[in-house]
């Protein structure tokens, strides 16, 4: 028997649900009903925006969470169910899967839960053109889907489906960069590869090997670890610059879990910020015009390095709007996040070669980019981070934070008009930083206090966690504010 499903209705029901990028939720709740209806929801959209119709293939791919086989089943089995082929692209990087999309014109996902642990997964969906944005979510919220009786009790699929025959798209995706640089892009190098279970771990060996660097591979799991880019664990420090003592290294290189976020680490095995990264990466490229989240580190202003810098909401699909708004006047531009993750909005010309616009979340290009750019300068990773404005960030988070909390404190912090607000920051902040003389509420609460010191408080959009970031002139005085704010906000 047929039943008809409301996805808002759904999303409720299971609390899997839009966060910044893509569907996501506890894997026990992401049943193969739940990520089937969210799968026909998001064609029956595209559907009705004219991209998408039975017959055409739509592309697949996942990381190396141990949910993610049978959540690509699901998803495979909506998409034959609404008349499409599936297109298997099988365990690699997202924006590998996002690019053969684009490329082709097909629509494509990612069944990923990116940083968060493997007892939650998600779901990234690409338009034709580019990924979802927050209007398309609100239309996938309000689809109706009509699911056939393919489903147990417990909302699994009777019999077991595959996902066909593999299709290479690492392939491309390493030709991509290899040909773009070139084959001794990055000879005389020494760079260790960081594996641990990114899904692009092997991608990111291959790349660096062609473009002529000496590689080392460490630390390979086989069980998914929860790496995140923006709170780089203590262990996770302190292999890096084990490592780096060990090996001599010039760069310690890794990703995310599904290997759209970088991590870069100098030649003392410091890990690097990823807007640090991102400032890096755009100048290497000559891009003019940049977009940004508002928790990015201002020393993309202080630079003077672009035209402009636009400030958004934290979230790609906000990037992607900005970027596009940036388009009509400029013709160099990209956008990055705090995490990293790198879009290219538009073609980059480089010695006689172009390297096309991916504008979805990369992790290689802003690794690869500021590489070469070490190389061509003749001088460390560290010494060309040095080279920019003095402004250090650092992240961390309460785990296990209501979200209800979270919203609650800011909303108090909020209250009121100007003057209130600052005077409230003042007094919650004050010992510690000095006044508060200017606060943004883009997203979150970011607020700039008169000793040079700025804290931003945001709720995660994807688990109960409460995000901290600090910026500060010294990396010691960042990490020591973040602690002393954390510690604050738990003891309240």
């Amino acid at each position: 028997m047929m039943q008809a499903v409301l996805i808002a209705d759904l999303m409720v029901d299971s609390g899997v649900a839009f966060g910044t990028s893509g569907a996501r939720g506890l894997v026990c709740k992401m049943t193969d009903r739940v990520c089937f209806a969210y799968t026909c929801a998001f064609l029956q959209h595209l559907g009705n925006i004219g991209q998408f119709m039975p017959g055409a293939a739509v592309a697949i791919a996942g990381d190396l969470r141990p949910s993610s086989p049978r959540i690509l089943a699901a998803c495979a089995a909506a998409i034959r169910h609404l008349g499409g082929e599936v297109a298997f692209c099988g365990y690699v990087p997202s924006p590998a899967v996002a690019l053969h999309g684009f490329e082709r014109g097909i629509p494509s996902l990612m069944v990923t839960g990116s940083h968060i642990p493997d007892d939650r997964n998600g779901i990234k969906f690409n338009r034709v053109d580019g990924e979802v944005l927050k209007h398309d979510e609100l239309a996938m919220r309000a689809q109706e889907v009509t699911l056939p009786d393919l489903f147990d009790a417990a909302g699994m699929l009777r019999i077991a489906q595959d996902c066909g025959p593999l299709i290479d798209v690492a392939g491309p995706y390493v030709a991509r960069y290899t040909d773009f640089f070139g084959f001794d892009a990055l000879r005389g190098l020494k760079l260790g590869i960081y594996e641990h279970s990114a899904v692009g771990r092997d991608v990111l060996a291959e790349i660096s090997a062609c473009l002529g660097a000496d590689i080392i591979r460490l630390g390979r799991s086989e069980t998914f670890i929860p790496v995140d880019t923006e709170a780089v664990r203590p262990e996770d420090q302190a292999l890096a610059r084990s490592w780096a003592r060990e090996y001599g290294l010039d760069a310690i290189l890794s990703t995310d879990g599904d290997s759209d976020r970088p991590m870069l680490a100098d030649e003392t095995g410091a890990w690097m910020r990823g807007d640090v990264l991102g400032i890096l990466c755009a100048q290497s490229l000559g891009i003019k015009a940049i977009a940004v989240p508002v928790s990015c580190n201002s020393a993309a202003e202080l630079s003077n390095a672009f035209i402009e810098v636009r400030r958004t909401r934290i979230g790609s699909p906000f990037v992607i709007e900005a970027m596009n708004a940036l388009l009509g006047t400029f013709s160099g531009v990209c956008g990055y996040e705090a995490n990293g993750g790198f879009l290219l909005a538009t073609p980059v010309d480089m010695d006689g070669r172009t390297l096309a616009a991916l504008p979805t979340r990369d992790a290689v290009l802003p690794i690869l980019a500021v590489l070469v750019a070490t190389c061509r300068q003749k001088m460390s990773l560290g010494t060309l981070q040095a080279q920019l404005p003095p402004r250090f960030t650092f992240s961390e988070r309460l785990q296990n934070y209501p979200t209800s909390d979270s919203q609650a404190l800011l909303a108090r912090l909020q209250e009121g008009a100007r003057n209130e607000v600052l005077g409230r920051a003042s007094a919650m902040f004050g010992e510690l930083t000095g006044a508060a003389i200017a606060f943004d509420v883009t997203d979150g609460f970011r607020i700039a206090f008169a000793g040079g010191d700025i804290i931003h408080l945001r709720p995660s959009g994807n688990a109960p966690e409460l995000r901290c970031y600090t910026e500060c002139p010294t990396p010691e005085r960042a990490a020591s504010l973040n602690v002393a704010v954390l510690k604050m906000i738990a003891a309240r």
